[in-house]
């Protein structure tokens, strides 16, 4: 009886954890913006001779 006890004791704590954990990990996506992935910083792009780190047709005409 004591040996079923503590089976069931260990199976609740680790029922318990795996909750909080399940619940950790929903908070964590929620909070990291659900895979929004942000806007690139305006930077001017490198080039490297005449070879630029764009097509051509994205860069802005001078």
């Amino acid at each position: 009886m004591a040996m079923s006890l503590a089976l069931v004791i260990a199976l609740v704590l680790m029922g318990m954890i795996s909750l909080a954990a399940a619940i950790g990990a929903v908070v964590l996506v929620i909070r990291d913006g659900r895979g929004e992935i942000p806007l690139e910083p305006p930077v001017r792009p490198w080039v490297a001779g005449n070879l630029p780190s764009r097509p051509y047709s994205t860069l802005p005409r001078i």
